[in-house]
């Protein structure tokens, strides 16, 4: 009778729940399995504007990615301006500044899609270097930036470290002086650490 009891509570708190859980087929005949509703996902059909503009702004923010960025482009308007000089009069393709830079942002992420391209000797050095060299930097910056900021050091210690200062503090009368200083340390490290941040967050 108490089984009865006990299963017809169940069944009351399943019914007044039932908005929260769902039922779920039981391993043995006669129980009650329950699971809480998962939200549907509904699906995206257009980027998250606002979050990717967040995450580039954190990402320039802890990464050298503009100062990256904008050698790149320097680089490149200086190869392609030199381009220009070697090519002009003599290419039929590279006729202008544009073509050449047109040119040039081709060969930085796929090397000779271009072609035909500098006809001079000259030209061609130039657009060989810059071929590799833009590259290189090309997928350096994109690989570099955000293994940086992916791999980066956690700014706040981890919570083993604070929940061991904190057993430590608690066990001062055991500790030998060596402990005691190793504490210490570890615990003006942190102190530090968050007043700087504390600083750098107050004055951006």
């Amino acid at each position: 009778m108490a089984h009865k009891a006990n299963q017809q509570e169940v069944f009351v708190e399943v019914k007044e729940g039932e908005e929260l859980f769902e039922r779920v087929r039981p391993l043995r005949p006669g129980d009650v399995v329950l699971r809480r509703k998962r939200p549907r996902r509904k699906l995206r059909v257009l980027p998250n504007i606002p979050a990717m503009v967040m995450f580039l702004k954190d990402v320039s923010a802890r990464t050298p990615l503009i100062p990256l960025l904008l050698s790149l482009v320097g680089l490149w308007l200086l190869f392609s301006f030199g381009l220009y000089l070697a090519e002009r009069g003599v290419s039929e393709q590279l006729t202008s500044y544009g073509d050449a830079l047109w040119w040039s942002f081709g060969a930085m992420h796929t090397m000779g899609v271009n072609n035909p391209g500098p006809v001079t000797v000259v030209g061609r050095v130039i657009g060989g270097i810059w071929g590799i060299m833009g590259t290189v930097i090309f997928f350096g910056v994109i690989i570099g930036v955000f293994y940086a900021y992916f791999m980066r050091p956690r700014q706040r210690p981890s919570r083993e470290l604070i929940s061991a200062m904190q057993y430590n503090l608690g066990e001062l009368e055991d500790l030998s002086a060596s402990e005691l200083e190793a504490l210490r340390d570890a615990t003006t490290r942190v102190i530090d650490a968050q007043i700087s941040k504390l600083k750098e967050n107050s004055s951006s």
